[in-house]
C-alpha cells in the first residue's frame, strides 16, 4: 500500500510540474536557510564545550561599582597568585597575558625569516594546559613551559616556520627583536570554536621582559586587556562561594575609596563567548533572532504549499471522487496527499542541502569562521528528521483532510466551490501570515542599514578620512621623531602626529581622576591620550576653551573634553583652565591648558567618555599620516620604503583610520547582509506562493472574466478584481507586522547609545516596497488574464 502511495503520487507530482516546482523550490530555499542557521547556531553553541570539567571552569573578571558599572574580561596580573595563595577552592588556577601583533623571527633561519603574527602570542602558566583540554602532540607535558625561554607552539606554526613539526622542536625563536625561546613541544591545532586564539604559548616567567610592572606582584592598580586568569575549581565548589570570598582579596590589596569600588567575580566558560559586557563575541540575543528568522522562513514556505495545494484541491476533485466509489477511505486519500508531500519534501531538503553546502564557504568568509556542514552528524540527521516530519505533517495535513472530506456525488458532478475547501478564508491568513513574516523582515532591513550607514558618516568628532595609521614598533622617540619629520616632508602629506592611539580606538586606557587638589579621586573614570602637539591637527579636533599644549616630550599640559567638564558639574568650560589635575594613580599631574569639543572614544555603541590628552613620548605607539587624494599609491610606496629605512628590523603594515573604525561595526554589518539575503528568500518564497494563487484564481475566473469583458468590463477593473483582494491582505499584514518589528527594533537600536530614530518614513517604506513587489508579481498573471479573447475564455468553458 506504501508503495502504492508513493508511485501514484509521483505520477500526479508529475502531471503538474509548474505546482511542484513552485513548492520544491519554495521548501528548498526555507530549509537551506534552516540549515545554514542551524550549523551556525550549533557552531556558537558548541565554544569551548569540548574541555574536560567545563562546567567548573571559569574566569575570574573586574568589575568597578561607582557612578556606574564598568565590566572587563581581564584582572590585575596578581591575582592569580593571591587567589591560589589565599584559598584553597581550586584544583588549578593559570593566569595568561597575551599580545596581539607581535613579530616572530628565526634564530638560526639562513634566510633570516621573520613573521608578523596578527593573533600574537600569550605568555601562560603551566597549570593553564591542566585546565583546557588543549592535547600536547610532541615534548613533555608534565616540564614544558616550567622554565623561563621555553615556547609551545601548534602544528600549524610548526608547518609554517619549519616545514613539520618534528623539525621545530628544538628550534630558537625570537619575539619582536628582544627575547629568545626554544620550541619544546608541539600542541595540536586549536580547535575552531574555541575563543583563545594564540598559536604560541611562552613561558609566564618571560613576562618580565616584555613588562616588568604588570609582571610585578605590586601591579595591581592597573588592567591590562590582555591579561587574565582562570580556575579549576573543587567538586563541591560553588561560585557564590568564591565570589563571597574574592571581596577578601579586594579588602587586603585596595584601600579607601578603591576598596569600595573594585570587584572580582567568576565568569563561567560557557558565558565567556556571549557576554558583550565583558567582550564576548556576541549576544545570545542575535542567535535567537537568527533561530527565529530560520523558523519563520520555513513557516512561509509551509504556508506557500498549504495555500497552493488547497488551491489545486478542486482540480483534483473527480480523482478523489472516483477514489471514493471505489471504496478509498478518508484516511487512505489522507495518507496519499501526505505521501505525496513526503516526495515534495525529500526532494527539496536534497536541494537544501547541495544549496547549503554550496553557501557554506561564502557564510564562513562573512563570520571569519571555519564552520562544517556536517551532514551525518547526528545533530544534522536529528535536525533534517524533525524537520522533515514536521513540514511534511504541517503541510501536508490541511490538504489531505480537505480532499479526504470530499463528497464523491459533489465531486463526480464537478459541483465543489469554495465553501468546501474552507473558501478562501484559510488561505487568505496563510497569505496575511506570509507577508506579515516577510514585511518584518523588510522593516529590519530597512532599520539596521539606516543604521549602519549612520554609524559609517555620523560626525564622530573628528576626521577619520584619508588618515594612515603606521605602528611605531619601538620605544624609540628619536626614531620616532626621525620617521615624523620624514614623512612630513613628503609631497603627499599633510598633517603628521605621534600618539598611542587615534581618537576612536578599541584600546583604551582609563584611570581615576582627581581635580584641583581636591580630598578624594571623583567617582568616575577618565580615558588618558597620549599624543603629541600635532594630534589636534591631524584629527582636526576642535578646541572650545583655552589653547592646545606646548611641544613636549612628558605631561607638562592637559587638554580635557566637555565631557569631562560636564561630570565636574562646571557650567563652563572656562572654569577649569589653569586648574590642576593628577591621573594614573597620582603619578601624572599638570594644568588643564584646553578643552576640546567632545568626539567619540569608541564606537557609537557606548556614550563619550571624560577624556584627558597630554603629551608623553614613551607611551605612543602610533604615527597617523594625514594624506590627500592625489597620486595615493606613491605616497604609500614611499611610507613602505621610509618606514623600513627606520625600522630595519620589523615587519611593515599599515591601516586606514576609516578601515579600522569600521571593524567596530562588523557585526552589524554581518547583520545587516544575514537579513537582507533572508529577507529577499522570503519575498521570493512569498511570490512564488502568490504567483501560483494568482495563476489558480485567474483559471478559474476564466468564465467570470469572459463574461464581464463581454459586457463591456475594462482592463482596469479586471485587473482591480484581482489587486483588491490582495491589497486588503497586505495591508492586515503590515498591521499585524509593524508593531512587532517596532518592538525587535526597537530593542536592536538600544544597543547604540547614538542611534537613528524609529520613524513613521521606516514603516511607509516598508509598505511601499511591500506593494510594489506584490504588484509586479500579481500583475504580470493578471494582466496575462485581463487581455485574454473573451470569445476563447468562454468557449473553453
Amino acid at each position: 500500500m506504501i508503495k502504492n502511495y508513493f508511485k501514484i503520487a509521483w505520477r500526479n507530482l508529475k502531471s503538474s510540474k509548474a505546482y511542484t516546482a513552485i513548492n520544491i523550490i519554495g521548501l528548498s530555499l526555507g530549509i537551506a536557510c534552516s540549515i545554514l542557521i542551524f550549523t551556525f547556531i550549533s557552531h556558537q553553541l558548541s565554544y569551548d564545550n569540548f574541555h574536560h570539567n567545563a562546567n567548573s571552569i571559569y574566569r575570574l573578571v573586574t568589575e568597578w561599582h561607582d557612578e556606574e558599572v564598568n565590566h572587563s574580561q581581564a584582572v590585575p596580573q596578581p591575582l592569580g597568585k593571591a587567589f591560589r595563595t589565599d584559598f584553597s577552592f581550586d584544583e588549578n588556577t593559570a593566569r595568561i597575558v597575551d599580545y596581539r601583533n607581535t613579530l616572530i623571527t628565526l634564530i638560526g633561519d639562513k634566510q633570516n625569516r621573520k613573521f608578523n603574527e596578527e593573533n600574537g602570542v600569550a605568555f601562560v602558566e603551566p597549570e593553564f594546559f591542566s585546565i583546557f583540554n588543549f592535547p600536547l602532540l610532541a615534548g613533555n607535558a608534565k616540564t614544558v613551559l616550567q622554565n623561563p625561554n621555553e615556547a609551545l607552539v601548534t602544528e600549524t606554526i610548526a608547518r609554517k616556520y619549519y616545514t613539520s613539526a618534528d623539525a621545530a622542536i628544538g628550534k630558537t625563536i625570537r619575539l619582536d627583536n628582544g627575547t629568545d625561546f626554544v620550541i619544546k613541544g608541539i600542541l595540536k591545532d586549536l580547535p575552531a570554536n574555541t575563543d583563545r586564539r594564540q598559536n604560541i604559548f611562552l613561558s609566564y616567567q618571560n613576562l618580565r621582559d616584555r613588562n616588568a610592572w604588570l609582571a610585578s606582584d605590586s601591579s595591581w592598580g592597573g588592567v591590562y586587556s590582555g591579561s587574565q586568569c582562570y580556575t579549576l575549581l573543587k567538586p563541591n565548589i560553588t561560585e557564590a562561594q568564591v565570589n563571597k570570598a574574592l571581596s577578601l582579596i579586594v579588602n587586603k590589596n585596595f584601600e579607601g575609596r578603591d576598596a569600595k569600588v573594585w570587584t572580582f567575580r567568576l565568569q563561567p566558560l560557557s558565558d565567556i563567548h556571549f557576554n558583550p559586557d565583558f567582550n564576548g563575541y556576541a549576544d545570545k540575543g542575535y542567535l535567537w533572532a537568527l533561530g527565529f528568522i530560520g523558523l519563520f522562513l520555513l513557516i512561509t514556505a509551509c504556508v506557500n504549499f498549504v495555500n497552493l495545494a488547497t488551491a489545486q484541491a478542486l482540480n483534483r476533485s473527480k480523482e478523489i471522487g472516483i477514489r471514493k466509489v471505489l471504496g478509498s477511505l478518508k484516511k487512505q486519500v489522507f495518507w496519499q496527499f501526505i505521501a505525496e508531500t513526503a516526495l515534495i519534501t525529500l526532494a527539496a531538503v536534497i536541494i537544501a542541502c547541495i544549496m547549503a553546502w554550496l553557501a557554506l564557504p561564502f557564510f564562513n568568509q562573512l563570520f571569519r569562521s571555519q564552520m562544517q556542514l556536517h551532514l551525518l552528524g547526528w545533530q544534522m540527521i536529528s535536525f533534517i528528521l524533525i524537520t522533515v516530519l514536521l513540514v511534511v505533517f504541517f503541510s501536508g495535513s490541511y490538504p489531505g483532510l480537505v480532499l479526504a472530506r470530499f463528497q464523491p456525488a459533489l465531486a463526480l458532478k464537478s459541483k465543489l466551490s469554495q465553501k468546501h475547501i474552507g473558501g478562501f478564508s484559510l488561505r487568505r491568513v496563510l497569505v496575511i501570515t506570509q507577508f506579515a513574516i516577510s514585511q518584518m523582515l523588510i522593516i529590519g532591513t530597512i532599520v539596521i542599514a539606516s543604521q549602519v550607514n549612520y554609524s559609517k558618516h555620523a560626525d564622530l568628532g573628528f576626521n577619520k578620512e584619508s588618515i594612515v595609521i603606521l605602528p611605531l614598533p619601538q620605544n624609540d622617540n628619536v626614531k620616532a621623531n626621525t620617521l615624523k619629520t620624514r614623512l612630513a616632508a613628503l609631497p603627499g602629506v599633510e598633517k603628521v602626529s605621534l600618539c598611542f592611539q587615534p581618537p576612536a580606538s578599541q584600546s583604551n586606557n582609563s584611570t581615576g581622576i582627581r581635580y584641583a587638589n581636591r580630598a578624594e579621586d571623583e567617582h568616575w573614570s577618565i580615558n588618558m591620550k597620549s599624543a603629541d602637539d600635532q594630534y589636534l591637527n591631524t584629527f582636526d579636533l576642535k578646541l572650545v576653551a583655552g589653547r592646545n599644549f606646548f611641544p613636549s616630550d612628558t605631561t607638562r599640559e592637559f587638554l580635557v573634553n566637555e565631557t569631562f567638564v560636564k561630570k565636574l558639574n562646571i557650567s563652563s568650560p572656562e572654569e577649569v583652565i589653569g586648574k590642576r589635575i593628577s591621573v594614573n594613580g597620582g603619578t601624572i599631574t599638570a594644568p588643564v591648558v584646553g578643552v576640546v569639543k567632545d568626539f567619540n572614544n569608541y564606537s557609537l555603541h557606548s556614550q563619550i567618555d571624560a577624556i584627558c590628552i597630554m603629551p608623553n613620548a614613551a607611551r605612543y605607539s602610533n604615527c597617523a599620516v594625514k594624506v590627500n587624494g592625489n597620486n595615493i599609491k606613491s605616497t604609500l610606496a614611499s611610507f613602505d620604503k621610509i618606514w623600513n629605512e627606520t625600522y630595519p628590523d620589523y615587519l611593515y603594515n599599515y591601516q586606514f583610520l576609516d578601515e579600522r573604525i569600521g571593524e567596530f561595526y562588523r557585526m552589524d554589518g554581518i547583520m545587516l547582509i544575514m537579513i537582507e539575503v533572508f529577507a529577499f528568500i522570503a519575498i521570493i518564497i512569498g511570490c512564488l506562493g502568490l504567483y501560483g494563487l494568482v495563476s489558480f484564481m485567474a483559471l478559474r475566473k476564466t468564465k467570470e472574466i469572459g463574461v464581464r469583458k463581454v459586457l463591456g468590463a475594462s482592463m482596469q477593473s479586471i485587473l482591480w478584481l484581482f489587486g483588491k483582494e490582495f491589497s486588503r491582505l497586505l495591508i492586515i499584514a503590515f498591521i499585524i507586522a509593524a508593531p512587532v518589528a517596532w518592538w525587535a527594533m526597537s530593542k536592536y537600536l538600544q544597543d547604540f547609545e547614538y542611534r537613528i530614530p524609529l520613524g513613521i518614513e521606516v514603516f511607509a517604506l516598508a509598505i511601499a516596497a511591500t506593494f510594489i513587489i506584490a504588484f509586479v508579481t500579481v500583475g504580470y498573471r493578471s494582466l496575462r488574464a485581463a487581455i485574454a479573447n473573451p470569445v476563447k475564455s468562454l468557449r473553453m468553458e
